[in-house]
């Protein structure tokens, strides 16, 4: 409680209440303002997966309008005006929209709700277990520095995989636009794991996170290292609660921060 009162008077109140000073917007990063209400009408709910350390997510946390104003701040930015470009990257100084985008999600971290067991903000004792973000990467500057936009058509996705070695701890995932199931799996499956026989149930187990349009996830420790995750949505492998979910085109940005040259 000291904590977060402490963390308010620095960065104020959170939108909770009506007088509350509404916070920044997102933006076109060439012309203006793009005006929308604040941005957390209520403390988004995080919610742990369990069986993966250091994987959280929230899925109210962007509203419809927010969503849209984030993605005509993306069209504006002119990345994606043939058809065959669907990927883009920005590093170092990020168009204002995403510099908000980063500055949305570190307060996401800090007046955000657990909806499945207590948490810690940040702990600096090491007992990260119930810990959104560990306070060395809740306090870095900059929070981000390198932004990935992918535009993903009806069946494509991205293939297992761990985020390269030359980004830091703490890796932010902002969905728009269509659902879609993004499966974990641990790294030793795919080098053949000889540890215990509970590792390695563990191991071949793939862990399904449903995320929805405006969803946050945020990976670190054990899942930004020690797990892969992916995205198949080729027709039967996009399953939610027994119904498969109807493929329409996705949008994901990516949030990360480079390691500093020694």
């Amino acid at each position: 409680m000291e904590e977060k009162t402490l963390l308010r008077e620095v960065f104020g109140e959170s939108s909770d209440s009506e007088d509350d000073e509404q916070h920044p917007q997102f933006v076109d990063s060439t012309i203006h303002e793009v005006p929308s209400e604040s941005l957390h009408q209520t403390n988004p709910s995080w919610e742990r997966i369990i069986e993966i350390d250091g994987l959280w997510s929230c899925t109210d946390f962007l509203s419809s309008q927010q969503q849209s104003s984030l993605l005509s701040a993306i069209e504006k930015e002119g990345w994606f005006t043939e058809a065959s470009h669907n990927q883009a990257m920005r590093f170092g100084d990020l168009p204002t929209w995403a510099t908000e985008l980063s500055s949305s999600i570190r307060e996401a971290v800090i007046f955000g709700d657990c909806v499945s067991e207590p948490m810690d903000l940040a702990t600096s004792n090491g007992d990260k277990e119930a810990c959104l973000l560990p306070s060395d990467l809740l306090w870095r500057e900059p929070f981000f520095d390198q932004i990935i936009v992918n535009v993903y058509q009806p069946g494509e996705g991205i293939c297992a995989h761990v985020d390269l070695m030359r980004f830091e701890d703490g890796i932010a995932i902002v969905s728009l636009e269509s659902s879609c199931v993004m499966h974990f799996s641990r790294v030793e499956a795919e080098a053949g794991d000889n540890g215990k026989e509970g590792k390695n149930n563990l191991s071949t187990t793939k862990i399904p996170v449903y995320l929805t349009s405006g969803s946050l996830v945020l990976m670190s420790g054990e899942a930004r290292y020690h797990w892969k995750h992916e995205i198949n949505r080729k027709s039967g492998f996009q399953m939610w609660e027994g119904q498969e979910i109807n493929q329409k085109r996705r949008t994901s940005i990516t949030l990360r921060k480079l390691c500093q040259v020694e």
